[in-house]
């Protein structure tokens, strides 16, 4: 997505004092205006209660979170940056999910609340240290001024500011009521990372004593007095609706009190899911497939494949490709296609919706918490204002709740039913019909010199606009999408001449949507397969091959080099054994991915060893980047080698995880992750390990076995031990 302009520093600190007694601070998108001047000459009740960080008049410190928490640690990493310029530690805080709200909340890249692209941490990278240092500037400013001394003789710790002089101490609690009523510091100034006393540790993360005690609650946990559950059957092809229903059989099964015939769906209400899902096997539901009914895989390939012989967006012209292609002394081609993927969280989608007096009370797991509240509204048919939007814990995510049909088919459901309703889709219905990551067709070609070395390089993406449906302005005036050209318009390799063009090619009835790691997961897959393609055509090494190209980017070279250092690249492998190796710049990040495997006699692929080098920028919580690189990284290989969604006669042929496989623990590799040191602002984490497997698993295949994988996944080619 397109970054957005900087923000000015001096127009988005405000504070005043909370209703209920205490330090709010706030962030506005929006220069202060009268109302922040009311609040500094005291009038509290000027303010909204849209803070990221509030201090009680008992000292407590809260931190508003406006990312939702899907296992990649934003409850620690966020908090942390507010914690370590406001010096207290991390358990003195209390962590609260933030409500919705577009203005109050909007990702500084994004442009609105979301947690998604890998921006939690270098979107919230300065705002949150300046909620914390603007917090700490004001408590000493208020002590001092309580003291009569001069404040750069205070300092703070711990949650308190000290006098170290006199020797006095007030904590923070009993300073907020003076501290709200001072004019905000125009810009307090944040630590040198030399000082740092949290950031780049790895204190316990703030969610995991509940996840392992079992006191965490997800969305599907939850439980109201009264409350209904139900499960869901949508036409089994994209676009059908319901025709007729016979409920007469799913009526008598012990439990179920409702049917709910939406327009493409039917509902079963009941006291518990065993009898809402009898009741929805007891169903016999006449459907009309509509236009989509007879589409299968073919279909949507050729049509790729035709697209692809137009010329499309242009993305990326440096040169003229064409004529260096001409004189090239070697000439590449090739074909490369991804799958439709479905998301296949381990936790089904579901939410929790209460519907009555007016309003409308949501609890589900969202990424985008105001768009969320702005579909409720409306299918409940009530203002915004009536919507309450309670975020839960989510059991994985990988963008699957960037969407709010799940909110949306609960409130309907809801309306129908005088009871808190629960809405659980069956993991069946999960994949049928999820939102799937774009099946893409690329053709490639490079022009090599004498030495092997590429002068030309053409790469045609066609697929899938996501963008279009999901965030329309976002495109470019002429309609590209640009991350349907993430990474591929910015490789990180000099190419003399370069042309990226793109097809947008919508598949007959089959939503698309982000997928861990969007655009990039398939872009870099093409690219550094083919890379891999123009080293094996010039007899080079791939690692010696790519550190040549790699001269506009040494932070990459960096990754490069210290990832083949710990792989031991070059070092002899057993017959059948190979490695390989993806470069990666996405998200602000780099990161290098040598994957190591056997092929043995039979062509399963075994995976012995994962290595990974990340340079994102600052390092807030060394602990978390390496899970996120880890689990990255295995949700990738797992896509890689398993996993298609595939359509024939409209509907989606997978189901559950006995056909779209799951990594399982004796199947997973170690994986070891080395952190380079920078003093460069955070990168994104989160999806850049996903973007790095495929590659760096097909190369090492092909290392392995001489087979050269340009389809996945990789269980649809053959393979032989070399």
């Amino acid at each position: 997505m397109p970054a957005a302009s900087e923000l000015s520093r001096r127009g988005f600190l405000q504070a005043g004092a909370a209703a209920a007694g205490g330090l709010l601070l706030s962030f506005h998108l929006a220069p202060r205006g009268r109302a922040a001047d009311a609040a500094a000459a005291g009038a509290p009740d000027s303010f909204a209660p849209n803070a990221f960080v509030r201090i009680a008049r008992d000292g407590r410190v809260t931190v508003i979170v406006d990312k939702a928490e899907v296992g990649q640690g934003v409850y620690t990493s966020l908090p942390m940056l507010v914690a370590e310029e406001l010096e207290i530690g991390l358990d003195q805080v209390t962590v609260e999910p933030a409500p919705p709200d577009d203005k109050l909340y909007a990702d500084p890249i994004l442009r609105f609340e979301a947690t998604g692209n890998s921006t939690s941490v270098r979107g919230s990278w300065e705002r949150l240290r300046h909620a914390g240092a603007t917090a700490k500037a004001m408590l000493i400013q208020a002590a001092a001024q309580r003291w009569q001394v001069d404040p750069s003789t205070c300092r703070a710790e711990r949650g308190a500011v000290l006098h170290p002089p006199s020797g006095r101490k007030l904590g923070y609690g009993e300073l907020v009521d003076a501290a709200a009523l001072l004019p905000v510091p125009a810009q307090a100034p944040l630590k040198d990372p030399k000082d740092f006393t949290l950031i780049g540790t790895s204190p316990l993360r703030l969610d995991l004593p509940g996840k392992v005690n079992g006191q965490a609650q997800y969305g599907i946990d939850l439980r109201l007095p009264g409350m209904k559950i139900a499960t869901v059957a949508a036409c089994p092809v994209f676009g059908g609706k319901v025709v007729n229903v016979d409920d007469s059989d799913a009526k008598k099964i012990p439990g179920v009190s409702q049917i709910v015939r939406l327009d493409n769906a039917v509902a079963v209400v009941a006291d518990h899911m065993w009898a809402a899902k009898q009741g929805l096997d007891a169903l016999y539901i006449d459907w009309d497939e509509g236009a989509n009914a007879k589409t299968t895989m073919r279909d949507i390939v050729q049509q790729l494949e035709a697209a692809a012989q137009r010329p499309g967006l242009v993305a990326r012209q440096d040169g003229d490709v064409e004529k260096a292609l001409a004189g090239a002394a070697t000439r590449v081609d090739a074909t490369y296609q991804d799958p439709f993927l479905s998301h296949a969280p381990l936790e089904p989608m579901n939410c929790l919706v209460h519907v009555h007096d007016g309003a409308c009370e949501v609890w589900t797991a969202t990424q985008v918490q105001a768009r969320a509240q702005a579909a409720a509204a409306a299918a409940a048919g009530v203002p915004l204002d009536k919507v309450t939007i309670n975020n839960q814990l989510a059991g994985g995510a990988f963008g699957r709740r960037l969407e709010t049909d799940g909110v949306t088919q609960a409130v309907r459901i809801a309306k129908e039913v005088g009871a808190p309703v629960k809405l659980v889709w069956t993991r069946e219905e999960d994949i049928r019909h999820d939102l799937y990551r774009p099946y893409y067709h690329d053709r490639i070609s490079a022009g090599l010199d004498a030495k092997g070395m590429p002068v030309a390089w053409r790469h045609r993406i066609v697929g899938s606009s996501v963008m279009a449906r999901f965030a329309p302005p976002a495109l470019r005036k002429d309609g590209l999408d640009p991350d349907a050209v993430d990474c591929a318009a910015q490789p990180p390799y000099a190419f003399p001449n370069i042309l990226v063009d793109y097809v947008p090619q919508e598949p007959p009835g089959i939503p698309t949507a982000f997928w861990r790691g969007v655009g990039p997961t398939h872009n870099v897959f093409v690219m550094e397969s083919f890379i891999d393609e123009l080293a094996a055509s010039a007899k080079q090494d791939p690692v010696d091959y790519r550190r040549a190209l790699l001269g506009p980017s040494p932070r990459a070279k960096a990754t490069l080099d210290l990832a083949a250092e710990k792989a031991g690249w070059g070092k002899p492998l057993p017959r059948g054994s190979g490695r390989g190796v993806a470069v990666v710049h996405v998200f602000d990040s780099y990161l290098t991915v040598v994957a190591e495997l056997t092929v043995p006699e039979g062509g399963e692929v075994r995976l012995d060893r994962i290595v990974a080098a990340v340079d994102c920028g600052m390092v807030v919580h060394p602990d978390t980047v390496r899970a996120q690189i880890e689990g990255g990284i295995l949700f990738g290989l797992t896509a890689a080698l398993f996993d298609e969604i595939t359509i024939a006669n409209g509907r989606v042929e997978q189901s559950n995880f006995n056909d779209y496989r799951t990594m399982r623990m004796n199947e997973a590799p170690p994986v070891e992750v080395y952190i380079v040191k920078s003093a460069e602002p955070p990168g994104g984490i989160g999806e850049t390990g996903t973007v790095g497997a495929a590659p760096a698993l097909t190369n090492a295949i092909f290392a392995a076995t001489g087979t050269r994988i340009r389809q996945l996944p990789v269980k649809r080619t053959p393979l032989r031990s070399a």
